[in-house]
């Protein structure tokens, strides 16, 4: 009796130690994967969530970089939108180049995208000449260029003299300095030029040549096959130019510095004059709080909307 009840003892110790490996192996393959990734969650946390809740918290108080910072609760908030004007503006101007430049921008690039889907000698060359201003429109190169152009003695004003046009200094004039950086917005577009060529490289050819058959046009084939086809495309380009516009801020601090008259003074570029130029960092941090929240209002508002015009090749709306 002892032997028979021994054995069914030992089996049961060698199951319950070849259950017990997998999940040892399990615990190390998940520690492994957390040290490669530690780099990235180092940083998270000491370059990104840290200072995040430490600014909520500053956004709270009076702090002016060399005091303790002094609890106010929400008075910050209240004095922007009761007792500051230029914080007011600054939300219009912002708002101004925004709803502007945005639809211009991916309408450029899509337009471009178009011209470089089909295969032509030296299409490659063209990809990469169009893409280049994206990665220099926020140099100081660039901005002294955006200056010379747009000035009283600019490019512009010179090839207006050729037709007998009086050019005046752009950038420094109050109804024209908001478009110069608008303009200057727009030439980025090398980024959704891209993404929307990638896009068009996915729409199967068969759905073109069905069309064809059916007697449809290029204007038809467009908005009945091309717009519905890239919408996904479109929603991510919408969402990313828009988390881009409200936070623009070189253009206008290297360009005109918020000038004419406050024409031109972005949101980014007044918060960073309240922080670092007047040393109102309790006030600056409400301010990039309240930013967070209308970036995050509109980008709700194109998911909430995207149930209604994103088409996705699946036949479900996401």
């Amino acid at each position: 009796m002892e032997a028979e009840t021994s054995v069914p003892m030992k089996e049961s110790n060698v199951q319950s130690s070849k259950l017990s490996r997998p999940k040892k192996s399990k615990w190390k393959q998940e520690a492994v994967a957390y040290a490669f990734i530690s780099p990235y969650l180092i940083g998270f946390l000491a370059f990104t969530l840290g200072p995040m809740i430490a600014s909520l918290y500053l956004s709270f108080t009076d702090y002016d970089l060399l005091s303790s910072p002094k609890w106010v609760g929400f008075d910050n908030y209240k004095k922007m939108f009761t007792a500051d004007p230029r914080f007011l503006t600054s939300l219009k101007v912002t708002f101004q180049f925004a709803f502007i430049s945005i639809p211009l921008k991916l309408a450029a690039a899509l337009f471009v995208a178009l011209l470089f889907a089909k295969n032509f000698r030296g299409v490659s060359l063209y990809r990469t000449v169009y893409y280049i201003p994206s990665i220099l429109g926020g140099s100081v190169a660039v901005a002294i260029m955006w200056r010379q152009l747009f000035g009283k003695e600019g490019a512009i004003n010179g090839f207006l003299s050729y037709f007998g046009i009086e050019g005046v200094s752009w950038i420094a004039s109050p109804d024209y300095a908001l478009y110069t950086l608008v303009l200057l917005g727009i030439w980025q577009f090398g980024s959704p030029m891209l993404i929307f060529l990638a896009g068009l490289k996915q729409i199967p050819n068969e759905l073109y040549e069905a069309a064809v058959v059916d007697g449809a046009g290029k204007i038809s084939k467009f908005f009945n096959i091309t717009i519905p086809m890239l919408t996904p495309v479109i929603f991510f380009n919408l969402v990313m130019g828009i988390i881009g516009g409200f936070m623009t801020f070189t253009q206008s601090f290297l360009i005109t510095k918020g000038g004419p008259l406050d024409r031109t003074l972005f949101y980014a570029v007044y918060l960073y004059e309240k922080g670092f130029t007047h040393f109102k960092m309790g006030y600056a941090s409400a301010m990039a709080w309240v930013l967070v929240a209308i970036i995050a209002f509109f980008t709700a508002l194109v998911f909430k909307s995207s149930a209604l015009w994103v088409y996705y090749e699946s036949g479900e709306d996401k």
